[in-house]
This record gives C-alpha cells, structure tokens and sequence, in this order.
C-alpha cells in the first residue's frame, strides 16, 4: 500500500481548538500542525495537501509539491495573494455551521442598530431611563449585497425577523422572496438601502468599493436617521478612511464592521472608540474547525478517487 500524504494545517485560528480537533481528524495520515514548535523548521517537501488561513508568507517555498489547497474558510484571497502561490486547485469551506454563524452575526448587528442598542448601552452607563422612539422591522429596508451561499442565508434569516430585504451581486441573481439587483443597477439598489450588509468576496472590481461615494448614494432618509453600514464580507472592500469621514459628517449613521484592511485592527484605531461602531475581531463566521477537517476528508477522499473537488475556486473571479 502506498503511503498516504500528511497534510500540513496552517490555521491562525484559536490554537487549542485546532488541537482538540485534530484528536479525530485524519486518522489515516500524519498532520503536520504549524502551529506546534516541533514542527518550527521541519522539511515539507513531498506533502500533497495543506490546510490554510491567513498562512505563513514562506509556506509555499517551503512546500513545493502541493497538490490541493483547502482554504480554512469560504473567503480566499489571503491564499491568493500569498508569494509563490502554485498553480494548483483551491478549495474554499462551505458548511452549514460557517453559514450559520454568518447569518447570526448578520442578524444581531441589524437588530442592534434597529433597537438603538448603543444608544441604550450609553444611556445605562450613565443611570439614565429614557424611552427612544423605536421603528420596527417592517420599516427598514436591508440591501445585501452578495447573494452567495452566506448571502441568501442572511436574506432569508433577515426576513424572518421581519425586516424589508433587497439584493445585489454582479451577475443579477435571482432569489425567491426578494426583489434583487444587477450589476448596473447599484445605484437603484443603494437608494433604496437602510442598511447596507456588505458579504462580497474580493476581488478587482471590489476591492475599495465601499467609499464615501458609494455611502452617499444609500437611502437618507429612513427612519433611523440615515444609513448603517455593516460588513463582515472581506476587509479589503472597504475605504476606512471614507467610512471615518462618512460616520463623522453624517453620511453614516452608525457601522458594524467585522473585517478591516489590515488585521489585526491596530489598538489606536479610532473605531475601537467610536460610541455608534461595533468591532468584532473577524469572527462572524468563525469556522468550525471540526467540520472544517471533515470537510477536507471529504474532498481529500474524492481527490484521491479521481472524483471531482467540491467548492473549488475560480481563480479568475477571486471566489
């Protein structure tokens, strides 16, 4: 019996819980974890397969004989701009748990600006009991923008709550239930947006989309007081220099932002401070990394049958 490839993990995830997963995970071949010191050095010549987020820059010099990439989440551009990327698949994390959490995040941070809820925060911490006019649902139109698999997820789960959805993405897809928009019918799609929920993937014609411009084209007069912007698609999308300008003149009403254009936030960036700015460390879809190694074995298997990868990227579109 030949032997079968170890595969290489190279995860900036929680350490501990790519640890505990590992106990199950690939029982039939070594895993060569990067995160462990006794691995620091190690020849990695020969291995087919490596698992990757936000990978060491020198991984692939280190690695020349890659086969197959698997991606540790469904975004993929930190593999694609790494130095020496080979011209082997890539295969992005599509799971049911990772689209969850997605939706949740998405979700919470809608019904947070719906509910005023800093406002309230601020207010307790001062011991003050005041009432704020409150809209519901019905009254807020959210534009998606993104109507992937996370994308028509958070639609569904934002009409749930009850709230007013519209859709946006470059090919003009059509999703049941809701009014959606193509690619040159943005500015229709924005005019109509109280909430603006950035989940596109990046690529060329992304990259720095959500400026100053684009802001003062969303829906002014809502009954929030003006548009909220909120993304957790991919840092690189968004201007933060615009979003600053925007939520300081009154173009922006409030954000939540879960992706900037340098990770980590670094600790004096005014969004930490900001009283109408939620900041979450990249975590609205944080991958379960369970089902994250059980969805390699899967494609790992199917490679090594002759079958097709499942979820493999388009290299020209970036996704």
């Amino acid at each position: 019996m030949s032997r079968k490839s170890p595969v290489i993990i190279d995860l900036k995830f929680i350490p501990e819980e790519v640890t505990a997963a590992l106990q199950t995970a690939f029982a039939d071949r070594e895993t060569i974890n990067l995160a462990d010191p006794e691995h620091a050095g190690r020849d990695l010549t020969g291995i087919d397969y490596a698992v990757l987020w936000k990978p060491t820059r020198d991984l692939f010099s280190r690695a020349p004989d890659l086969k197959v990439l698997f991606s540790g989440g469904a975004g993929v551009d930190h593999v694609l701009t790494l130095p020496g990327l080979p011209d082997v698949p890539l295969v992005r994390f599509i799971d049911r748990s990772l689209t969850t959490r997605m939706s949740e995040w998405v979700v919470m941070h809608c019904l947070l600006h719906l509910r005023q809820h800093a406002t309230y925060e601020a207010q307790a911490a001062r011991r003050e009991w005041r009432d704020l006019s409150q809209p519901e649902a019905a009254d807020i139109t959210v534009g998606v923008m993104g109507l992937g698999v996370l994308g028509q997820d958070a639609v569904t789960k934002l009409r749930v709550m009850g709230f007013n959805v519209i859709g946006w993405s470059r090919s003009g897809k059509t999703v049941a239930g809701i009014e959606t928009f193509g690619g040159g019918e943005m500015d229709d799609f924005l005019a109509r947006t109280d909430m603006l929920v950035g989940l596109l993937p990046l690529t060329a014609e992304t990259r720095g989309l959500y400026n100053l411009a684009l802001f003062r084209k969303l829906k002014r007069n809502g009954p929030l007081g003006g548009p909220v912007f909120l993304n957790a698609g991919r840092g690189g999308s968004q201007v933060e220099t615009d979003i600053l300008t925007a939520l300081q003149d009154g173009t922006l009403k409030a954000a939540s932002l879960d992706v900037f254009e340098t990770e980590p936030l670094a600790a004096d960036s005014p969004f930490w401070t900001l009283p109408n700015v939620y900041v979450t460390p990249h975590v609205a879809a944080s991958s379960d990394v369970k089902a994250l190694f059980a969805h390699v074995e899967r494609q790992i298997a199917r490679h090594e049958a002759g079958e097709p990868l499942e979820a493999l990227v388009d290299r020209k579109a970036g996704y």
